[in-house]
């Protein structure tokens, strides 16, 4: 069906009086239609207008390009940017049915990141496009200063990458300060002092090392090479930046399966509204059974999200998904509303891939459906990401002392190797970390100054 863009915009008008009387609450919406290699580019650039100068993006552009261009893969039908007003871009090629499920699919993310409180908590919206595009001329001048140069600045923006996500996990807790950790362990250790008595007259209660640096493990690994590290200033900028638009998508990253959960489960009420003629209403249910369609061997996002989402409004009403997603993200989500029933219906299992063979653990049966949501509970969001923190810094020989949480999955030790160098590269010293083989046994890696990485 041929359609123009006065179509679109009649349809807009028509999907935003629904979302409206939807309930749903959103920022304001502004759309743009562009062209296949517009979209692969902004797929490069995760949305953004506007990023800086690094050859990752050429990289991801080149092969999103390539395989679209073999027919082995297809071009998202919407992206949506998380800003205030809310930009989101249409693809040209979109059926006009294409265009009216896309557009109701937006205002669900858009009101998604205006009211789930990781966004609400993590992000600015109003200073978005912003802040990247200040970070973009920033990165620029340094490139151009003849002072610094493309290599140099390219050369920390490697090893920023490398570790941008050791950075504080939690959205929205402010970190303590040193001083404040510190009349903490004061307090704690006068607390047991005077409760000596009490608790066992002959244990001795000594006073922590106030001088040890850190006084407690630190996860913003970033924040403290910024703080404790060797470099100069514009390296810190750099490694700012990229800590704060990391910070920027971690909400996105953590909420995954709500978001386009709750974006699919809007654009199919939405579209049950809007009074389709019947040439679109097929279409319609073709399109959307595509987008929440059961992925072979994987998870498809908006499936399950869909289908909690649509469980929960059956069971206890439009309240109650409002509710969900301003306070959840996917790792409670899935933990408090992944049900066995659902489990079944979706026919989740678990499996494990070994040597020679791929081996079925669990199904949804009366026991292991519990397990099954508990593994996709743990590893959604950052689950996904090895949890690697600061434990230590020694003040002789400036060695620094990281940790990796075990928590059953072992580091793939080849990638664990090539991210040391990078954390060296920025730290100037030897940089140890401390973490565990498949078989629970402690590993030593040691990355000197000369990037030889030693283990013990």
């Amino acid at each position: 069906m041929e359609y123009s863009f006065s179509d679109i915009e009649k349809w807009n008008e028509k999907i935003e009086k629904k979302v409206k009387e939807y309930g749903l609450d959103f920022y304001p919406q502004e759309f743009e239609v562009i062209g296949f290699n517009d979209m692969i580019g902004y797929e490069a650039y995760v949305g953004m207008p506007s990023r800086y100068p690094h050859w990752s993006f050429g990289k991801s552009y080149e092969k999103n390009k390539t395989l679209y261009s073999l027919n082995l893969t297809g071009l998202p039908y919407e992206m949506v940017i998380n800003s205030d007003p809310c930009l989101a871009y249409l693809m040209k090629d979109n059926t006009l049915l294409l265009q009216i499920l896309t557009m109701a699919h937006v205002y669900g993310h858009n009101d998604f990141f205006k009211n789930n409180r990781l966004f609400k908590q993590g992000t600015n919206a109003s200073y978005t496009l912003e802040m990247f595009n200040l970070d973009a001329k920033i990165i620029r001048d340094y490139i151009d200063d003849p002072s610094i140069g493309y290599s140099e600045v390219e050369r920390i923006l490697d090893a920023a990458h490398a570790i941008r996500y050791q950075i504080g996990r939690t959205v929205g807790i402010k970190e303590l300060s040193n001083e404040e950790i510190k009349e903490n362990m004061i307090k704690d250790y006068e607390r047991k002092k005077g409760n000596r008595g009490i608790l066992d007259s002959n244990k001795k209660i000594e006073l922590p090392d106030l001088e040890k640096i850190p006084l407690e493990p630190v996860d913003d690994v970033i924040g403290f090479i910024i703080e404790y590290g060797n470099l100069q200033e514009w390296e810190k900028t750099i490694l700012r930046i990229v800590k704060r638009e990391t910070q920027y998508f971690i909400p996105q990253i953590e909420t995954k399966i709500m978001n386009e959960g709750w974006a699919s489960y809007t654009h199919y009420n939405i579209l049950k509204e809007l009074d389709l003629p019947q040439e679109l209403h097929f279409e319609f249910i073709k399109r959307h059974n595509d987008v929440i369609a059961p992925a072979i061997g994987g998870l498809n996002p908006y499936y399950i999200g869909f289908k909690i989402f649509e469980d929960l409004d059956k069971k206890y009403g439009k309240e109650k998904i409002f509710e969900v997603r301003e306070v959840e993200r996917d790792s409670s989500f899935l933990r408090r509303y992944l049900t066995k029933e659902l489990c079944e219906e979706l026919n989740l299992f678990q499996y494990n891939k070994r040597t020679f063979d791929t081996v079925i653990e669990e199904i949804s049966d009366e026991t292991g459906w519990k397990t099954i949501r508990d593994t996709l509970s743990y590893t959604a969001g950052m689950g996904s990401i090895p949890y690697v923190r600061v434990i230590d810094l020694n003040k002789k020989d400036y060695t620094l002392t990281l940790e990796n949480l075990f928590d059953g999955r072992s580091l793939e030790l080849s990638y664990a190797k090539e991210t040391l160098k990078y954390v060296q590269e920025l730290w100037g010293h030897n940089v140890r970390l401390i973490t565990k083989g498949n078989d629970g046994q402690e590993v030593i890696m040691t990355c000197n100054q000369e990037k030889r990485i030693i283990l013990s």
